[in-house]
């Protein structure tokens, strides 16, 4: 992996979706006073980096109950601060995505910004470091991920529904006392908080992917606090569930076929494609999968993890080397390399341990944010269509939504688009051959948010900043002084 930030960040959850609810647009609101925040007492945490944490409520509604930690770490910046905002406020996405993590691993990518800015990244409510939501242990959630998501016989489809079910009791039951108050609105008074307690007037904030959620949350509940909200790689909050997951599927569909023929017009230079057309050799080996995993040392690779390999890899066409590499290792019978790739996506350690992305993290804020329809019928009917767009992806997609079916809290806000009123300018950044986060979502919000500027980048790929230095000086001038660029400005990868 490089140092560059759209290399190493898995800013989007496979197929992030949209809850099947009507598109209402949700009322917008003034700032909410809240008691001010503490200060951040700031200590050395190795590598040039300080660490701290900022106690904020837990329930906004109840700003002087509770108190829960958010885990914080910075970069100082190396030369005179920004005199308007002296620090950067960066969000990975996810959700459940480690900020402390995401800084540490890809500090080196934002050289310039922590030239004007102290870098300041945070673990999000219920992730990581800060007070974390948790469910199950390791080898519990070793077998919820493995299941295979083609429900393809009955006995597999109430298999994962009974999984889904037991997953969703087991996190009320050990962190219940979080999961009504985690979601997106309360990530975006959380940023404030923290926007406060660094000093700053107005928020300057840097988000990718889910992140560009929070910014968007964040310009709804408090338009006057914003200085620069730079969003790579939009989620549209407009999006209906199944038509999130179809153009995901669309999209990841796109990225895969550009990989095959990519190494298709490599000949012998793509290893995968020395002994078979690598299209027809992924559909077999996946066929092959389904009915007999691949042992790798005491574990299996199943379809459901080979594909999350596939995945993974997908989301940056700079790594389609690996992919040519894990799959050519597959068709010699060794199956680390993708195993490999699968638990790199699911924040799986060498140990057997795991971070808690997948393990409360992730569910605990998206089925708050998109509440999923909680009818089975209404994840049937997608089958036809979704192979359809994609033999190999589709049927894998169709239940993607169901944990959050069984989530033991709903949400109490309508989904819809995000009002903003009195924000300045705000960059929104779209791929356009974008697998997680399609481009039109960013197109979507452009025309949602009055007054923002839609920056294109023409490739593949998920995330912009760090993949085309366009992007990249596009950003970095808005985030420094404010520059917008010209509607309609398009980059190339």
């Amino acid at each position: 992996m490089t140092s560059h930030v759209a290399k190493v960040v898995v800013l989007v959850t496979l197929l992030v979706t949209a809850a099947c609810t009507r598109n209402l647009p949700v009322a917008s609101h003034s700032p909410t006073p809240f008691p001010s925040p503490g200060a951040i007492a700031w200590t050395a945490c190795g590598g040039g980096f300080q660490c701290g944490t900022l106690q904020v409520p837990l329930d906004y509604s109840n700003p002087g109950g509770r108190k829960i930690s958010l885990a914080l770490i910075r970069k100082l910046a190396t030369g005179p601060v920004n005199p308007a905002s002296s620090s950067l406020l960066i969000n990975p996405g996810g959700p459940g995505e480690s900020g402390i993590e995401f800084l540490r691993g890809d500090a080196a990518g934002l050289t310039n910004l922590n030239k004007h800015f102290n870098l300041v990244a945070w673990d999000p409510r219920g992730v990581a470091a800060s007070t974390p939501v948790t469910c199950v242990d390791a080898p519990t959630l070793d077998n919820y991920l493995s299941i295979d998501s083609v429900l393809d016989d009955a006995q597999e489809k109430q298999a994962a529904i009974q999984a889904d079910k037991d997953f969703a009791a087991a996190c009320q039951r050990h962190s219940g006392d979080l999961l009504p108050y985690m979601g997106s609105a309360n990530t975006a008074r959380d940023m404030d908080q923290v926007r406060a307690a660094l000093g700053d007037s107005k928020l300057t904030y840097l988000g990718f992917s889910y992140g560009t959620y929070y910014g968007e949350w964040y310009a709804h509940l408090f338009p006057t606090n914003v200085r620069a909200l730079s969003l790579d790689s939009v989620v549209d909050p407009s999006v209906p569930a199944n038509d999130s997951v179809y153009g995901q599927v669309v999209g990841f569909e796109q990225n895969l076929q550009a990989f095959l023929a990519d190494c298709r017009a490599r000949g012998t230079a793509c290893t995968y494609a020395r002994t078979g057309d690598p299209g027809a050799k992924l559909t077999a080996l996946m066929t092959r999968l389904d009915s007999t995993p691949m042992n790798v040392g005491n574990r299996q690779l199943t379809r459901s993890l080979a594909m999350t390999g596939v995945l993974q890899i997908l989301y940056d066409q700079s790594l389609w080397s690996y992919l040519d590499q894990a799959l050519t290792a597959v068709d010699r019978n060794d199956g680390r390399l993708l195993l490999f790739w699968a638990d790199f996506y699911n924040k799986r350690n060498p140990d057997g341990t795991y971070g808690n992305l997948f393990n409360g993290a992730y569910d605990s804020e998206f089925c708050l944010d998109f509440p999923a329809p909680t009818d089975l019928a209404a994840y049937d009917q997608l089958a036809a269509k979704f192979a359809q767009a994609s033999p190999l992806i589709g049927p894998g997609s169709v239940y993607a939504n169901l944990q959050c079916a069984y989530w033991p809290v709903r949400s109490k806000t309508p989904q819809g688009p995000l009002t903003v009123q009195g924000a300045p300018p705000i960059l929104l950044v779209g791929g356009t051959n974008d697998p997680a986060t399609p481009y039109a979502d960013a197109q979507s919000v452009n025309r949602q948010i009055s007054g923002s500027v839609l920056l294109t980048r023409q490739g593949n790929g998920h995330g912009s900043y760090g993949t085309s230095a366009c992007i990249t000086d596009a950003e970095d001038a808005y985030l420094i002084d404010l520059t917008v660029p010209a509607a309609g400005t398009v980059c190339s990868s």
